[in-house]
This record gives C-alpha cells, structure tokens and sequence, in this order.
C-alpha cells in the first residue's frame, strides 16, 4: 500500500511561549501546503516521524511539550540555513 504524503506547517515568532501549527494535510492538501511553501521561499523540512507526530496536533494549536526539542532541531536547521544563504 502506497503511503499517503503528510505535510505539516510550523510557526514561530520571538514572544511566543510554543511553536504554533499553522496547517496540516495529506495527500492532495500536502502537495498544495508544500507548493505554498517553495513559492514563499520556506524551508522545507523532511522528518516523516515527526510530521506523523505533528498531524495531530490541531491546527491553531502550540506543539507539545513533548516535540520542543525535535522542533528546536528543526528551527536551528533552518537558522542555520537561512543565515547562509543571506552571506551569499
């Protein structure tokens, strides 16, 4: 059985206590979420573990407790990437 793409939207500004989950989707709604992503030049991110985790997570909603760390890895990630591409 063929698996079904999940993808998963995050947020997060200084002043927030968590993370936020901005969208949520699979099949045909991830491909648009990821769409939107690439023509707003925002990092993708591809963790299958942590979007399966993330996918229940209402949209609207802070990311648990339990995912502060994997989403710090991830915001890091893309710290990191973002202040590279500005030195280019």
């Amino acid at each position: 059985m063929k698996k079904l793409k999940k993808a998963i939207a995050i947020k997060y500004d200084k002043g927030y206590e968590a993370p936020l989950v901005t969208a949520a989707g699979i099949g045909y709604i991830a491909d648009e979420i990821l769409r939107k992503a690439e023509e707003s030049n925002v990092a993708i991110v591809k963790n299958e573990e942590l979007a399966n985790l993330l996918s229940n997570v209402d949209v609207g909603s802070e990311i648990p407790v339990e995912l502060y760390d994997a989403i710090a890895k991830v915001i890091a990630y893309v710290m990191d990437i973002d202040a590279l591409m500005k030195k280019q």
